[in-house]
């Protein structure tokens, strides 16, 4: 028997792409590792034809890509997007032609795109109220941040500042992006630590790099 599809089988898959745009932490990759699995998944295999695509942190290469999915047929886009409205225009394009788009864990404010998501203000809330308790609303913290311009990393850092800045005797003494990965948040520790001391630290807060502090 033929070992490849035929033009007709292939024609009958449903095109869709995963647009990601910054890959640079494990999560992503776990991330576009489970859609990949679904898509070869017995189940779906004679069903999907999935394309991967990667922009990077660059809102105008990620439009770039998704107009070129369009252009190519695609019937449905899963995508990260790197802002919550620069994709705006190119998500109603695409909708317009028919596109379903759905963005995971960060938000696209464009209406007809589909957001998939927890409360990210919640998520920064809850965790900096722990902080605060477990510090008896006193002490020095850090702060590792994420992936900036993404609705996850503003919402976040937004809340949790909201909650710090309700003590005054919690004190932000040291602040850097981790970009979601162990590996930066490593780096940027170690660059604070070079002119603090751990002994002056009471405190961090982080999107990521909790287990990459604990061996720190």
């Amino acid at each position: 028997c033929a070992s490849g599809l035929s033009a007709a089988e292939a024609a009958e898959k449903h095109k869709i792409f995963l647009s990601m745009s910054y890959i640079g932490n494990d999560w992503q990759a776990e991330a576009a590792n489970m859609v990949k699995a679904m898509a070869a998944h017995k189940s779906l295999a004679d069903k999907v034809d999935l394309q991967v695509q990667v922009a990077g942190p660059n809102a105008q290469r990620q439009i770039q890509q998704i107009n070129a999915m369009v252009q190519s047929g695609a019937e449905a886009i899963v995508v990260y997007p790197i802002s919550p409205t620069a994709l705006n225009q190119v998500v109603k394009n695409a909708c317009d032609k028919g596109v379903k788009v759905f963005a995971y864990d960060a938000e696209i404010t464009e209406p007809c795109a589909y957001n998939v998501h927890i409360d990210q203000l919640e998520a920064g809330r809850v965790t900096a109220e722990w902080l605060v308790k477990k510090l008896n609303g006193k002490g020095n913290i850090i702060a590792i941040t994420g992936v900036p311009g993404t609705s996850v990393d503003d919402q976040r850092t937004k809340a949790a500042k909201e909650v710090f800045a309700k003590y005054p005797d919690i004190k932000i003494v040291g602040e850097a992006v981790g970009m979601w990965s162990q590996a930066v948040a490593r780096t940027e520790l170690s660059k604070i630590l070079a002119t603090r001391s751990w002994n002056d630290i009471n405190g961090l807060w982080m999107q990521v790099g909790c287990f990459t502090a604990n061996s720190m």
